[in-house]
């Protein structure tokens, strides 16, 4: 629908996102329109296309899609634009002022005849010329917003475009329209599809290197890849493009010869072409990990009397392999503790922390994500921060982007550094850890190795492991309590290739079957609001977790979790929405943070106030304002308050994916099996999904997609050049 009208008021606006809440006069009455609107002000005339919806608290409201603006014509609305504030300079004593001068001609005369100005008492050559630029930058910013619409920018993406190259927008991308995609959100085909619009070249050098570092930074972020061989990057690069194998191979050499990417020969079977920043975060951490394999030292004591002291302050007995592990914590630079679930991690790493106290030597605990952090705290009951916390990640001083500020130059002070989860460490996470433990400090590495590789590239615990440089401790005993669990005893059967035990009735582990997605759909709603909460007594929000191999298909996360929010909190009188994008918020909702924020202002139970939101933090809507724009969350001892800037950091989490639960563990998880593609359907990703899974765990689904993720070794193969570069620097010493 279209709206025609008169701004009357402004009832709020946010300047750093431009969405606005306004009462429009239209002819049939004021409407209350809202949405991204920068730039605007009271007495402008503006055309609006959007659509009607209903604020449970505020009525009807009209939401904005997209929308042009044209300045005051009368007298009467060029005074209110002028009185808004929006010119620089310019209030209601001034506005009326130049109205009474100048009359309908005040706008013309800003705008182009900024000298007349100075006729008016008090209005210096400085400020009228403050005043006409402000005005002229106002409309500047209005056309470059109407320019970028017509490609079908909405006005948040537009006013994305504005904020990075202001006025000059228009001539930047007219030079080079593949500069668009240096904007978060805008990508190399949208970019694409504008260049074609303008008619741009599609043979444009520009075009082919866009392309080229799209391809890279797609293999990069979504399938994990560091590097691509050649003959395969320049095969994808011509399906994309469309262009001769030649000119492709000309734009790499270029490129190789600008050092924008990189060429390596030889890695392994095969060659690679990197982006230059991942080629080198994978050479400093193969030399880190190399100069530190070398250097070992003795036990500091008598390891065996150590033991038995930890042993009689814990009441426990270490198998041998857990004594093991704790002796070699003091004698290596770097040391890989890995195992199953019921091989006694945890018991193993709460003796190594033991030792290390009664020593008196330092130690900082740490973990990828903010639940897997939080787990460890629990786990070992001391301190336990995200790597990204540990190494101070904000803004420094005079910087213009959030950065490491623990460093090379600024390295972190203890004297041990332990990571839990590390098989969900990605390399340029890593990279930034390495640079800041000083060589004099060790490193311990904590994870399964059987486990999902990381959600961002790389490889960089397998690859660590299967180098043979490091010493490395495996627990391969299942203890007696674990065992009795088929939870455990499944999942060690799946990651031997053997089928799963199905047919007990009195135990943690069932199989249900469904044959279609209908009949699943049906079956996971009733267990979750009911069959599970009625038997157990779990509350489905704080206890059940739904997990899916895939986002996709009718019984992937995104279908599941529109029937699980009606089911478990249906649309209510007292329950207010918030539409963002393709997705209504409603208050109860379960939604989960997608991202590490740590700029994010959170307000603790005790009414402290810190800092930060972590990727795979889970909790629930408390509150949503509609008229402001805002969602408040509640996440265990803390709420968050998200404004439209920042809401697509959270998404519904009554089913969420096998790599975002990667971290944490449930005390119920319902796995669903039955539709999306093959590839997804693995064993390392099935075994994942089981050791999620505290108390009870129930699959359904289909036994042939259980048996096909059982026989499917494929697993998560990525182009990975760590391992090899490793062995590369030791060849070559």
């Amino acid at each position: 629908m279209i709206l025609n009208g008169i701004i009357d008021r402004i009832v709020y606006k946010n300047p750093e996102n431009g969405y606005t809440v306004l009462e429009l006069e239209t002819r049939e009455g004021i409407e209350t329109v809202v949405g991204i609107m920068p730039k605007i002000a009271e007495g402008e005339e503006i055309e609006v296309e959007g659509e009607y919806t209903t604020h449970n608290t505020f009525g009807k409201q009209f939401k904005v899609e997209s929308f042009t603006s044209s300045l005051p014509v009368t007298e009467t609305a060029m005074l209110r634009y002028l009185s808004s504030g929006i010119i620089k300079g310019v209030r209601e004593s001034t506005a009326k002022n130049i109205i009474k001068k100048f009359g309908p001609e005040s706008l013309d005369v800003i705008e182009n005849h900024p000298e007349r100005l100075t006729e008016i008492k008090g209005i210096s050559p400085k400020k009228a010329q403050t005043i006409s630029q402000s005005m002229q930058e106002n409309l500047g910013i209005k056309t470059i917003l109407l320019y970028f619409q017509q490609f079908g920018m909405t006005p948040t993406m537009a006013f994305k475009i504005y904020k990075k190259w202001g006025l000059g927008a228009y001539e930047e991308v007219k030079r080079n329209p593949y500069s668009l995609c240096d904007i978060q959100g805008i990508g190399f085909n949208r970019a694409d599809a504008i260049a074609k619009r303008m008619e741009y070249s599609t043979e444009s050098p520009y075009r082919i290197e866009a392309g080229i570092i799209y391809i890279l930074t797609h293999n990069l972020n979504a399938n994990g890849h560091t590097f691509q061989p050649r003959e395969k990057l320049v095969e994808v690069s011509q399906l994309l493009l469309g262009t001769d194998e030649a000119i492709i191979n000309e734009i790499l050499d270029k490129l190789i010869k600008e050092g924008k990417i990189i060429y390596k020969e030889k890695i392994g079977n095969t060659n690679g072409i990197y982006l230059s920043w991942v080629y080198n975060c994978e050479k400093d951490v193969s030399e880190r990990i190399v100069l530190a394999s070398k250097f070992s030292r003795p036990y500091d004591g008598n390891a065996e009397e150590d033991i038995k002291k930890i042993q009689a302050l814990k009441g426990i007995a270490f198998a041998e392999r857990q004594k093991e592990a704790i002796y070699e914590s003091l004698c290596h630079q770097i040391m890989v503790l890995t195992g199953g679930p019921g091989t006694g991690k945890t018991t193993t790493l709460n003796g190594i922390i033991a030792n290390l106290e009664a020593k008196g030597i330092t130690f900082a605990l740490a973990a990828p994500t903010g639940r897997a952090a939080k787990r460890m705290t629990e786990l070992t009951g001391k301190e336990a921060k995200t790597i990204h916390r540990l190494l101070e990640y904000g803004m420094g001083p005079g910087s213009a982007e959030p950065s490491f500020q623990k460093n090379r130059d600024n390295p972190l002070r203890q004297e041990v550094i332990i990571i839990d989860e590390a098989s969900m460490v990605d390399l340029p996470l890593f990279d930034s850890l390495l640079k800041a433990i000083p060589l004099s400090s060790r490193l311990i590495m904590v994870g399964d190795a059987n486990q999902l590789p990381p959600v961002g590239p790389g490889t960089m615990f397998k690859d660590i492991i299967n180098s043979k440089l490091v010493t490395v401790v495996e627990l391969n005993e299942i203890f007696r309590q674990s065992g009795e669990s088929l939870i455990v005893t499944n999942a060690h059967k799946i990651i031997h290739g053997e089928f799963p035990i199905c047919t007990e009735t009195k135990n943690d582990f069932f199989f249900m079957r469904a044959d279609n997605p209908r009949e699943l759909t049906e079956k996971l709603v009733s267990l979750y609001t009911d069959r599970l909460p009625g038997a157990y007594d779990f509350d489905p929000l704080e206890d059940i977790q739904i997990i899916c191999p895939t986002k996709k298909t009718e019984t992937g996360t995104m279908a599941l979790n529109g029937h699980l929010k009606e089911a478990a909190n249906p649309k209510s009188f007292n329950k207010d929405e918030l539409t963002f994008r393709d997705l209504t918020f409603r208050t109860g909702d379960k939604v989960m943070q997608i991202k590490n924020d740590y700029d994010i202002e959170v307000e603790k139970d005790n009414g402290d106030f810190d800092n930060g939101v972590f990727n795979g933090d889970i909790g629930i809507i408390e509150r949503i304002d509609r008229e402001d724009g805002y969602v408040t969350v509640r996440y265990d001892d803390k709420t968050v308050v998200y404004t439209m800037e920042n809401l697509d950091e959270i998404e519904p989490a009554y089913a969420i994916t096998v790599h975002k639960s990667q971290g944490s563990e449930f005390k119920a998880v319902i796995l669903p099996l039955l539709e999306g593609a093959d590839v997804l359907f693995t064993r390392n990703l099935l075994y994942t999904a089981v050791t999620r899974a505290k108390q009870l765990l129930i699959v359904l689904g289909s036994p042939y997609r259980l048996k096909q993720m059982v026989d499917n070794v494929s697993g998560d193969k990525r182009y990975c050049g760590l391992k090899h570069m490793m062995l590369q620097a030791v060849e070559n010493e």
